[in-house]
């Protein structure tokens, strides 16, 4: 044994090593010679502080700056962000022609100018759009630099039609969500390089692989429940850890358990973090009814109970309102039976929705209808890395998910037979064995009811 064996290692102190991390993306943003630096981040980890950071830094270095987003709403909240940290900085959103292109709250901002043409917003420090409008525009000369943002959510062929319109990127996003949306099938590009379907990140380092790589370490989102759990199924090839330690958030109700399973699992949620409601095993139509109800229940009693939230951010308790939870599923009509179910119990202003429509969003408690609940089989579609990390990752206290009893038995008549890709850099677990590593994770907080 040496003496490096025995001596005691420094404690993890995640804002000295997020702040580490930050500087060196920084540094290689500003001062490296390379034409692309990728962070990679995982969920609550401060993506969006970090690409209005670096804009305001591009900014003040005399560098014209585009930033490319994937939707609209993630634009405008950039935008916002930008426009509360530097009221003073002109700041540009290039906006599409249809009738609602943006967020209104913008017209209130004084130090931003909104157009529909690029060359209206010349000379402006920052201008940030979707990657769908910047396809559309045409410059004389490029801007210096770009900063991509949710870049895994970016399709390479959309990366190819903005390229020309900067020297430099920075490129951050989350490589846990899902994959980016395409109307065809890419399986007769899947592994090459110049793969159309593939995110731009993929691509990006395919064809540059020496692109200086980062990554954020930690996730103030994630309780020091669930991090660990997240961490390993979903991020094992760039791990991550918890802003916060044990018992640095708490989550407690006013109202005692009345016994019955929904009541139970909010309890053990509240305890561990994690909760799974398991209904017996059935094969079941996709909107299930009984478990549309388990889920509507939960959230029902979650609210009924009077809920109170401690964290980090202060030491009052701060109320568990129905703006506080969602609910996620995997297809839209089971989302649309969960909001029926919910209004028949009185119950409104809860955010339920589909793992497409939740990424990048953030609650304190998340009700999840498990993908693969009461199916007869384990399509790749169920089985989708990505979807799972994102139902999984919302919560900043805890999770509860309704599953039926058996998946753990499907998995194993469903093995993963997806093909492996020559030339495809494995940044990500399949499907089948990240199931099976949360599922077993739940068993330990598992509360068994018959409806």
């Amino acid at each position: 044994m040496t003496a490096e064996d025995v001596r005691p290692r420094a404690a993890f102190d995640p804002g000295a090593e997020a702040a580490r991390a930050t500087a060196a993306i920084l540094a290689d943003t500003l001062g490296g010679t390379e034409r692309g630096v990728v962070v990679d981040s995982p969920p609550g980890a401060g993506k969006s502080t970090l690409v209005v950071r670096a804009a305001l830094e591009l900014a003040e270095a005399g560098r014209p700056l585009m930033v490319v987003a994937q939707t609209n709403a993630q634009v405008d909240d950039l935008v916002l962000r930008l426009a509360e940290k530097a009221p003073e900085l002109p700041v540009g959103r290039l906006h599409s022609s249809d009738a609602d292109p943006y967020d209104r709250a913008l017209d209130a901002l004084p130090n931003v100018r909104t157009s529909a043409k690029a060359d209206q917003l010349a000379g402006v420090p920052v201008v940030l759009s979707t990657a769908a409008k910047w396809a559309h525009v045409g410059v004389d000369e490029p801007w210096s630099h770009a900063i991509v943002d949710e870049a895994y959510q970016m399709r390479s062929d959309a990366l190819l039609a903005v390229a020309g319109l900067f020297e430099r990127a920075l490129f951050v996003g989350d490589p846990g969500q899902l994959d980016p949306f395409s109307t065809v099938g890419g399986e007769q590009w899947a592994g090459l390089s110049h793969d159309p379907s593939a995110s731009a990140v993929s691509t990006l380092l395919a064809h540059n692989p020496s692109l200086p790589q980062h990554r954020l370490p930690v996730s103030w989102r994630l309780p020091a429940s669930a991090a660990p759990l997240v961490s390993e199924a979903f991020y094992p090839y760039t791990p991550f850890r918890s802003g916060t330690g044990p018992g640095d958030r708490r989550l407690s109700f006013a109202v005692p358990s009345d016994g019955s399973g929904p009541d139970r699992v909010i309890d053990e949620a509240a305890a561990s973090g994690w909760g799974l409601l398991e209904l017996p095993a059935r094969h079941t139509p996709r909107t299930d009814p009984e478990a549309v109800g388990a889920v509507a229940e939960v959230v029902r009693r979650l609210l009924e109970r009077g809920g109170a939230a401690v964290s980090e951010r202060g030491p009052e308790p701060v109320p568990l309102t129905a703006a506080r939870v969602a609910v996620g599923t995997a297809h839209r009509d089971q989302a649309a039976a969960v909001r029926e179910a919910l209004a028949g119990l009185g119950v409104r202003d809860v955010t339920v929705d589909t793992a497409n429509r939740l990424q990048g969003r953030e609650y304190d408690v998340t009700v999840v209808l498990h993908p693969l609940s009461g199916r007869p089989d384990a399509t790749a579609f169920h089985l989708e890395t990505g979807r799972l990390c994102v139902l999984a990752s919302r919560h900043r206290h805890a999770c509860v998910v309704v599953c039926r009893a058996g998946v753990d038995a499907l998995l194993d008549d469903y093995p993963s037979t997806e093909p492996v890709q020559l030339g495809t850099l494995v940044k990500f677990p399949d499907g089948w064995e990240a199931n099976h590593s949360v599922l077993s994770h739940l068993a330990e907080h598992r509360v068994s009811w018959r409806p």
